[in-house]
């Protein structure tokens, strides 16, 4: 079985795309019941890197943690590929001829990997509170 992969873009346009690995499990709440399309997560961001260094440094909050990482290369690039039926597709009986009628579109091309292997960081601290200034102030 032939499956034809094509790239309408070009090799040095092709969109390219990058995965988060995170150390530990990333659990939705109960109520979303398994569809977690277009869940907002957390907040990824760039933090400026200092000029010796090769490698650049992302923050990724989540709730009240804060994650640290780094881009890291892929040894081998991965595409990222999108299922196209061809002329043809809508046979009742699912064959061999039917299976060539599939063709993969590529849209897009994954180079690097942001790697969060640190543990995170608490961000919660409690404020100061005015009771305290009051009983501070009174007692001058």
């Amino acid at each position: 079985m032939q499956i034809r992969v094509q790239c309408g873009c070009g090799e040095s346009s092709c969109p390219e795309w990058a995965v988060v690995e995170l150390q530990g499990v990333v659990q939705p709440q109960p109520s979303f019941a398994g569809d977690i399309r277009g869940l907002h997560i957390g907040r990824l961001c760039s933090t400026p890197s200092p000029s010796s260094s090769s490698k650049a440094g992302y923050t990724f909050t989540v709730g009240y943690h804060e994650l640290a990482g780094t881009k890291v290369a892929l040894k081998k690039p991965l595409l990222v590929l999108r299922k196209k039926k061809v002329n043809g597709g809508d046979q009742d009986p699912p064959t061999a001829a039917a299976a060539a009628d599939v063709e993969l579109e590529v849209i897009g091309v994954i180079r690097h990997k942001i790697l969060f292997k640190d543990r995170p960081k608490a961000l919660i601290s409690k404020p100061p509170t005015k009771e305290k200034k009051t009983l501070q102030s009174s007692a001058t």
